[in-house]
């Protein structure tokens, strides 16, 4: 009696291949690493992917090139291990929740801390059970006994004791720097988070008298309330018209400070009137002329955008509301009044 040849599939089908195998790996515990097995130590901790949606092209093409990294070196008799997570993406997780409790009327200060906290632990079990189950399915070599999160307790102890450690050691250090802040979720974002546009808006000219009565100089700024904190005004070193002038010293408009006039490379002599009002609390290029020259750095904001105690008679001002009253200051009842206001395209 002849035997029943099986039939094949006409086509290829994913879903049964990578289940099949993917369940087989981890029912054998084939990736499941041990540090006591022979070999030399390979070890990769995945890039953790952040909870907040479903893995795209990228992060396959990523976690692909990786895969045959470890694999090429398990092969090679290395006792390898490939550490699998994901990341909590606090800030991104939090305007996603914010942006479901606004579509019900509530806000997070509504529904109070420990439930938003709550809520926040949901979407990480349901978002991280995604991006999981799409890693499996890529058939990734990972050791899943091992998957960690970035909020773990141990994972953010461990961060706090490195950071302490080196900070004993004198490796790093605390400082004021430039960070880019979001006035609604009260946090910083990093550079990569942030999407620049380019915008209309106004270019104001105001005049700075300077303090030996020999004139004023002429400044050029797109955010007028920010003068509050100014605490120099550059001009270029080789700009002919302003090198009389540095070292001189100006008195400040509204708050009546006494500032200096430097001279500084980064200043473009070509654009606004060459003067540059320096603010090194709330402008990049500001904050590292600032260093350059020893500048005070004077924060005019509080966390939610209004102005401190530090923008004088404009605290507690919306940031907006603040600069057209400080224009408005200035046009009518200020000698350093306005010079002019011109219109630029972003």
């Amino acid at each position: 009696m002849t035997a029943a040849i099986p039939t094949l599939a006409s086509q290829y089908d994913p879903a049964v291949t990578e289940a099949k195998w993917q369940h087989f790996w981890e029912d054998k515990q084939v990736f499941k690493a041990d540090p006591n097995r022979e070999g030399d130590p390979y070890c990769i901790v995945i890039p953790p992917p952040n909870v907040t949606g479903s893995l795209h092209m990228g992060h396959a093409f990523e976690n692909a090139l990786i895969d045959t990294l470890v694999r090429y070196h398990r092969m090679l008799g290395r006792n390898t291990l490939w550490l699998p997570g994901t990341d909590h993406a606090s800030i991104a997780v939090q305007t996603l929740l914010e942006k479901e409790l606004r579509q019900q009327g509530k806000t997070r200060y509504d529904v109070g801390r420990d439930a938003f906290l709550k809520r926040a632990w949901e979407w990480k079990e349901e978002s991280g059970g995604t991006i999981v189950g799409q890693l499996r399915k890529l058939g990734v070599s990972v050791d899943w006994s091992r998957e960690r999160f970035t909020m773990d307790e141990g994972l953010s102890r461990a961060v706090l004791t490195a950071f302490k450690q080196l900070y004993d050691e004198g490796l790093i250090y605390r400082g004021k720097y430039m960070v880019n802040w979001c006035p609604a979720s009260q946090s910083a974002v990093s550079d990569l988070e942030v999407e620049n546009q380019e915008v209309n808006g106004h270019l104001w000219h105001f005049r700075y008298p300077l303090t030996d009565g020999s004139g004023y100089v002429e400044v050029a700024t797109t955010r007028p309330e920010t003068m509050l904190g100014d605490t120099a005004v550059a001009v270029n070193p080789d700009d002919e018209r302003y090198k009389a002038i540095v070292g001189k010293t100006v008195l400040l408009p509204i708050m009546n400070r006494e500032i200096p006039i430097i001279a500084d490379e980064y200043v473009d002599a070509s654009f606004g009137t060459g003067c540059v009002k320096v603010t090194p609390a709330h402008d990049p290029n500001d904050f590292e002329m600032g260093k350059r020259h020893n500048l005070p750095m004077i924060n005019i904001m509080n966390k939610d955008g209004t102005l401190n105690e530090n923008a004088g008679e404009f605290a507690g001002q919306d940031r907006f509301k603040a600069r057209k009253n400080v224009v408005q200051r200035l046009e009518t009842g200020h000698p350093s009044r306005l010079i002019k206001q011109l219109t630029i395209a972003g």
